[in-house]
């Protein structure tokens, strides 16, 4: 065209054709590339040119992958290199598949200036965490996540295979702390390595309670961990899903064999905080899919039938009324799109359909709004049910949705009504049968705490004062120390003094659950300028569970909760009178720090339990609702020294914890311990009513 003529300008009159350029197919057309710096380019370059985009990138972008690499240039040797641009100091490398670019991370968090632990954007990068529940042809477990094995050679091998999401997490390998150690060394002092082939298909309750017990003690331990990294929690960092992927590939699980009906060593009732508890336990083996099924040979077919059903309220218009569930199937609603499809029969939904047809029974897990934690959920076994009925009915999103009636099967123990019970006592809709006061306290506490006893004509206990908190006659004297000045609460990974007498960790987590056991907690002191609220005071802001006090059927008074207790949460001080010369014989009111106990968590980078100071309590005239706690050989709660320090002096308090999940009205009880020796005035042997398997026969 003409050189005056613009982009946009359309010529007039006609047109030199001799001077129209030569036109060619797209397909012979060579595609022009920016020329790098300081290199020249012939016109008359080959057919086609490879060269790394060099044109200014955005702001915070950089070239990427794969116009950046080590590999050697793709150039064949037998082609000379005639009129083409001299090779790049990048090359292209091999060509890969469009589905393994990366989104380019972001930017790096500010460096971790405490002196602990790797600064959050230092680690390496890792493959996408797929936290999925996957089922394969068999509708067995499926897990997309390793840990490390003790053989160099699978270590290797999964090195690729590292389960971590985002440039800010850490994999497990990869804390200051020997993750595979300990899990190794937990294990072993819990009698969870090479399990009995025949115990660990069908399982005892000892068994499930231990691998449930050790399976929050190492979430537990994992969440600390990562805590003192400032790491965020999220979905690649979920310590239920990687401690339980951690102990699935160590084999330290319970009843592996499927089966239909109740599961053995699971009792009616009993709650579970993590979809990955039920898995281990063998309730419930998939961790997301609400409906567990396996194949059954009917009539010479491969037909799935459903053995459990979680109902959590992820799908619209679930009910029941105690005894009787409508449960909705899985799957159709209203996609990201807007597009509503409906339920297909198939998996879950066909497995129910099949169970209506062939009578199984079905265990039925329900899935609670838990009070403490706005997303979190508690899971209540409630037996094994059978389905009726099954229909299809418009859901409220306009999609076909399948509609299953199940049934409890008669003559179980109370589950789920044992908690509709307990919602109508708090609504007032029913009274409290044999409540006899309905604040022990007078007001002392947050919470009132009723005196119950619909077992006998007693009428109380004796008569002793009521007091919150426990009453020194002078403190202990330590070395001066530092106070925290955190305004807005004491945050791990920082230089706060709290966290660094905590051995640079913070006790407890966000919502208040004690993460390790053995060791002394270091709480703020009133000295401390952090507010109430701080997550380093849990014992000093009262009490958060609903209490009774309540007669038992042989060993006097006990205590007990209205709330479902995870396990490590906060349960009472044991208050009363310090006192120094020892306790007297017929005081039955007494808490001794001096005696021995039995380590809940045998792990070697903790320290067991030693009070700072011998501390021996009475509160036989004077304390709370910790005296009514009743001994145990097989306890759910344990003691932990608790110290508070101002400056110069501090004070030893004793907290109360529970070692694992405690469902509603289950006594609540902890080990007296061993006296170092029997003194002729001194607390006597009692004989033990505990009626565990482990019972010693006698406590002090």
């Amino acid at each position: 065209m003409e050189d005056n003529l613009g982009s946009d300008s359309v010529p007039s009159g006609p047109i030199d054709k001799s001077r129209v350029m030569t036109v060619k197919p797209l397909r012979c057309l060579v595609p022009v590339f920016p020329s790098h710096s300081g290199s020249s380019a012939s016109p008359q370059a080959p057919p086609f040119a490879f060269g790394a985009p060099t044109a200014p990138f955005p702001p915070g972008a950089a070239q990427f992958f794969p116009f950046v690499g080590s590999h050697e240039s793709q150039t064949p040797a037998s082609v000379p290199n005639q009129g083409m641009p001299e090779p790049d100091a990048n090359p292209i490398v091999s060509p890969v598949p469009l589905n393994s670019f990366r989104t380019p991370a972001p930017p790096a968090p500010p460096v971790n200036t405490s002196g602990r632990g790797r600064p959050r954007g230092s680690t390496k990068s890792h493959e996408p965490y797929d936290d999925g529940y996957t089922q394969n042809g068999g509708y067995e477990n499926g897990f997309t996540i390793d840990t490390e094995d003790s053989s160099d050679a699978t270590k290797r091998k999964r090195k690729a295979r590292k389960i971590v999401k985002g440039p800010e997490a850490v994999a497990v390998s990869n804390s200051e702390v020997d993750i595979d150690e300990m899990v190794n060394h937990l294990l072993r002092s819990f009698n969870l390595v090479d399990i009995n082939t025949s115990l660990q298909a069908d399982s005892d309750r000892e068994l499930v309670q231990r691998v449930v017990l050790v399976y929050n003690l190492l979430r537990r331990k994992i969440m600390q961990l990562d805590d003192a990294k400032g790491i965020i929690p999220g979905i690649s960092r979920r310590a239920d899903l990687r401690s339980g992927t951690i102990l699935m590939n160590k084999g330290a699980r319970a009843n592996t064999r499927r089966r239909i009906g109740a599961v053995p060593g699971v009792n009616i009732g009993d709650v579970f905080f993590f979809r990955m508890e039920l898995c281990l336990a063998g309730l419930h083996a998939p961790i997301m899919a609400g409906i567990d099924y396996l194949n059954s040979k009917v009539s010479g077919d491969e037909e799935p039938i459903a053995v459990s059903i979680v109902t959590s309220g992820g799908y619209e218009d679930d009910g029941d009324d105690g005894e009787v569930l409508i449960y909705s199937g899985q799957g159709g609603g209203q996609r990201n799109d807007k597009l509503i499809t409906d339920q297909k029969l198939e998996r879950g939904n066909l497995a129910l359909e099949k169970s209506l047809h062939k009578g199984n029974e079905v265990r039925v897990v329900r899935g609670l709004k838990d009070g403490t934690n706005v997303t979190g959920k508690i899971y209540v076994y409630d037996g094994v049910y059978k389905l009726h009925e099954s229909w299809i009915e418009k859901g409220k999103s306009g999609c076909n949705v399948f509609k299953y009636k199940l049934i409890r099967v008669a003559g179980q123990p109370e589950g789920f009504m044992l908690w509709k019970s307990i919602q109508q006592w708090r609504d007032g809709v029913t009274a409290r049968v044999g409540v006899i006061l309905p604040d022990l306290t007078s007001g002392a506490e947050n919470l009132p705490i009723c005196l119950v006893n619909d077992v006998d004509s007693e009428k109380g206990p004796a008569y002793f004062t009521y007091s919150s908190s426990l009453k020194f006659a002078k403190p202990f004297r330590s070395s001066k120390s530092s106070i925290c000045r955190c305004s807005n609460g004491c945050q791990p990974a920082t230089n706060c003094p709290c966290v660094e007498k905590n051995g640079g960790y913070l006790p407890y987590s966000i919502g208040g659950v004690l993460l390790s056991h053995n060791s002394v907690i270091h709480e703020c002191g009133s000295s401390c300028l952090c507010p109430s609220t701080c997550r380093n005071r849990v014992s000093q802001t009262g009490l958060k569970l609903h209490l009774e006090v309540f007669r038992t059927k042989d060993k006097g008074w006990g205590l007990r909760s209205w709330d479902p207790i995870r396990a490590g949460a906060f349960i009472c001080e044991y208050a009363g009178d310090v006192i120094e010369n020892g306790s007297d014989s017929d005081d039955e009111y007494v808490f001794d720090s001096t005696r021995s106990f039995e380590a809940l968590e045998p792990v070697p980078t903790d320290e067991p339990v030693k009070p700072p100071f011998p501390v021996i309590v009475s509160a036989k005239n004077k304390g709370n609702v910790g005296r009514f706690i009743n001994h145990s050989c097989s306890p759910n709660v344990c003691w932990q020294p608790i110290l508070r320090e101002n400056e110069e002096e501090c004070y030893l308090h004793i907290g109360f914890y529970a070692i694992k999940h405690i469902p509603p009205l289950q006594e609540l009880t902890y080990d007296y311990g061993i006296p170092q020796a029997e003194k002729k005035n001194g607390p006597q042997r009692k004989k033990c009513l505990c009626g565990s398997t482990k019972c010693r026969g006698y406590f002090y």
